[in-house]
């Protein structure tokens, strides 16, 4: 099979080429993909950021989202049969959608929303889960509440968003100053260019703060949040309680204690809590975002389509920062 893949980590390494097709384990299903979108993960792991927490081997396929077809299912398969359109955030050690083949583990799977085409699903897996498991799981926003999620544009904002809106909160969002009006249209109820204006001194009392962002936006955060409020980071600094989560070496665990210590102190002494959310794969959280596709309550945002054979292209352009919303890749 054709496939887009790295032999060694670094900034523009990566080559399409010839790969065998994946094997098939019990419980895999075997997808032709058709449409993949890009990350920033992607990036960060082509460059080796995440080697210490996420040990691949070479050659590594990249790749975080998938749309396409099963062709094949293992002996243990119940829920997928040949010609299923299916999508998916493959689990972490099943990267690799920029290929014609992947197997994915059935947990990981859903049934493609029925209104969208397949570059459209292929946006949705990584940010909607990521969105859907920061908001629903870990926040448990309710009606009522306000949520600040920064990067309103991006890929996790645009659909974190709309999310926000449908469980009844209060949104407001950060974004340059060409895309105020846009973000606004997406369900905002207060847009802060941050070129202009400082969020910290314009909020106040807020209950959930979405970070995407790096260390000094992340304290400042802390600052519009009310006592008993909750900063959630999906870009770090990584915590104890996720060092657990991944079952890392007892050094790697001090190495995370000492990284978050800080922020985690004065989240502490602010009386508000601090999470690093790190999406995990889930078929199930997919099958109730399906449900909300399919509703029309969220709506795919994408930027621009490339082509397989322009996927470092694709990665050049995300690594920019300028997309608004999601980059596709069509593979077939």
């Amino acid at each position: 099979m054709k496939a887009f893949f790295i032999d060694r980590y670094g900034k523009n390494t990566g080559r399409l080429g010839d790969l065998p097709d994946p094997e098939v384990g019990a419980k895999d299903v075997l997808v032709a993909v058709h449409a993949t979108s890009i990350n920033l993960l992607d990036s960060k792991i082509r460059t080796g950021e995440f080697k210490l927490i996420l040990p691949y081997t070479f050659p590594l396929i990249l790749g975080n989202d998938l749309a396409g077809v099963v062709v094949r299912v293992g002996t243990g398969v119940r829920h997928f049969k040949p010609g299923d359109e299916v999508y998916a955030r493959p689990p972490q050690d099943q990267i690799g959608s920029f290929a014609e083949l992947i197997c994915v583990s059935e947990d990981a799977l859903a049934l493609k929303p029925k209104n969208l085409t397949m570059e459209q699903a292929a946006s949705i897996p990584l940010v909607a889960l990521t969105a859907w498991q920061v908001l629903v799981e870990t926040a448990n926003l309710k009606e009522g509440q306000k949520v600040l999620i920064h990067a309103g544009s991006g890929g996790v904002g645009t659909i974190a968003i709309q999310l926000a809106k449908h469980l009844g909160a209060f949104v407001a969002t950060t974004t340059s100053t060409g895309n105020v009006q846009w973000v606004k249209a997406l369900g905002a109820d207060v847009v802060i260019d941050y070129k202009t204006h400082s969020f910290e001194n314009e909020l106040k009392d807020f209950d959930v703060v979405l970070s995407s962002l790096g260390a000094d936006d992340l304290e400042k955060s802390i600052k519009v949040l009310k006592p008993g409020g909750q900063l959630i980071s999906i870009s770090g600094p990584p915590t104890p309680q996720f060092a657990e989560e991944q079952r890392l070496s007892w050094p790697l665990k001090q190495v995370m204690r000492f990284l978050s210590s800080g922020i985690r102190r004065k989240a502490r002494k602010a009386d508000i809590s601090y999470a690093f959310i790190f999406m995990r794969a889930s078929g199930a959280h997919l099958r109730e975002i399906t449900a909300l596709i399919e509703a029309g309550v969220i709506q795919p945002v994408i930027d621009k389509s490339f082509a397989f054979e322009s996927i470092p292209e694709a990665l050049t352009y995300v690594e920019k920062g300028r997309s608004k919303g999601k980059v596709v890749v069509a593979i077939k």
